[in-house]
């Protein structure tokens, strides 16, 4: 068996989700989840079918979005993964929807880092281990910083 990383490719720094799905019908179901959670939501989403005929599956709303995701996907290549990049919204406005997709087994990652995709390969088999997410901590927040990440949350509306 052979472990490997595979660079997610994201020039823009999008908001990306990484996860794990058991069925063809996660790419119809993600869909409707996502366009009617987000009116005018631009994504692109791809899922890596894993057996019967083993294709990169994939929808969206937004060409380019579309093509990111294929081509992320078929980089990892890993058997039921799923990829999906966003514009203009952030995971946290979509992934309680997402956890409602009755085909969704979890979520590797959910951000605009920097991200490595950690597989496993073993034949024809290859599997995602785990996910390098940005930047290790440099330190502790001190009462600056615990001030600054308050007012920040309360400025953009996510706490009263």
């Amino acid at each position: 068996m052979e472990i490997k990383t595979v660079d997610i490719e994201n020039p823009q720094g999008l908001n990306v989700v990484l996860g794990q799905s058991h069925f063809i019908k996660t790419v119809e179901d993600v869909y409707e989840a996502l366009v009617s959670t987000v009116p005018g939501i631009k994504f692109g989403f791809a899922f890596c079918e894993s057996s019967d005929r083993r294709l990169v599956r994939f929808t969206g709303t937004d060409d380019e979005l579309i093509e990111l995701s294929k081509k992320n996907a078929l980089n990892i290549s890993a058997g039921h993964s799923f990829i999906l990049f966003l514009k203009d919204v952030y995971p946290i406005n979509i992934l309680k929807t997402l956890r409602t997709v009755p085909e969704i087994v979890g979520f590797y990652c959910a951000t605009a880092n920097q991200v490595k995709v950690i597989v496993a390969e073993d034949g024809e088999q290859r599997g995602i281990l785990g996910v390098l997410d940005g930047m290790k901590p440099v330190g502790m927040e001190d009462e600056e910083a615990i001030k600054e990440r308050k007012d920040f949350l309360r400025k953009i509306g996510y706490k009263l």
